[in-house]
Protein backbone atom coordinates (compact mmCIF):
# COMPACT_ATOMS: atom_id res chain seq x y z
CA UNK A 1 0.00 0.00 0.00
CA UNK A 2 1.08 3.67 -0.75
CA UNK A 3 0.52 6.06 1.80
CA UNK A 4 0.59 9.54 1.20
CA UNK A 5 3.40 11.94 2.02
CA UNK A 6 1.71 14.51 4.14
CA UNK A 7 3.45 17.98 3.11
CA UNK A 8 3.41 21.38 4.84
CA UNK A 9 4.52 25.09 3.87
CA UNK A 10 7.42 25.92 5.75
CA UNK A 11 9.33 28.95 5.42
CA UNK A 12 13.04 29.02 4.10
CA UNK A 13 15.34 32.02 4.53
CA UNK A 14 18.22 32.18 1.37
CA UNK A 15 21.00 33.41 4.11
CA UNK A 16 23.70 33.60 2.48
CA UNK A 17 21.31 36.86 0.48
CA UNK A 18 19.91 38.03 4.02
CA UNK A 19 20.41 41.83 5.00
CA UNK A 20 19.57 40.79 8.57
CA UNK A 21 17.07 43.38 8.94
CA UNK A 22 14.64 42.45 11.34
CA UNK A 23 11.49 43.15 10.07
CA UNK A 24 10.82 39.16 9.86
CA UNK A 25 11.28 38.66 13.59
CA UNK A 26 9.41 41.16 14.35
CA UNK A 27 6.20 39.77 12.19
CA UNK A 28 6.12 36.32 12.68
CA UNK A 29 3.46 35.61 15.29
CA UNK A 30 5.06 32.48 16.72
CA UNK A 31 8.97 33.49 17.60
CA UNK A 32 10.23 31.23 14.54
CA UNK A 33 12.94 33.20 13.52
CA UNK A 34 15.82 34.81 14.56
CA UNK A 35 18.51 37.01 13.60
CA UNK A 36 21.61 35.20 13.82
CA UNK A 37 25.14 37.23 15.19
CA UNK A 38 23.38 40.25 13.08
CA UNK A 39 24.23 38.47 9.78
CA UNK A 40 21.43 36.36 8.57
CA UNK A 41 18.02 35.31 9.57
CA UNK A 42 17.93 31.60 10.81
CA UNK A 43 13.79 29.43 10.58
CA UNK A 44 12.76 27.60 13.50
CA UNK A 45 11.25 24.76 11.49
CA UNK A 46 9.45 23.55 14.40
CA UNK A 47 7.84 26.96 15.33
CA UNK A 48 6.73 27.68 11.69
CA UNK A 49 3.20 27.02 11.03
CA UNK A 50 4.16 28.77 7.27
CA UNK A 51 1.46 31.29 7.39
CA UNK A 52 3.47 33.57 5.30
CA UNK A 53 3.90 36.93 7.06
CA UNK A 54 7.44 36.76 7.07
CA UNK A 55 8.07 36.24 3.10
CA UNK A 56 5.43 39.27 3.03
CA UNK A 57 7.79 41.59 5.08
CA UNK A 58 11.33 40.51 3.97
CA UNK A 59 12.62 43.84 1.86
CA UNK A 60 15.20 41.94 0.19
CA UNK A 61 12.83 38.88 -0.55
CA UNK A 62 15.17 36.17 0.62
CA UNK A 63 12.55 34.03 2.65
CA UNK A 64 10.33 31.39 0.49
CA UNK A 65 7.69 29.31 1.63
CA UNK A 66 8.52 25.76 0.61
CA UNK A 67 6.25 22.13 0.87
CA UNK A 68 7.96 19.96 3.26
CA UNK A 69 7.18 16.33 4.03
CA UNK A 70 6.01 16.07 7.68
Amino acid sequence: MNKAVKKKRKALAAQNDCVACGCCVKVCPFSAIQILKGITARVDQDKCVGCGKCAKECPASIITLEEVAV
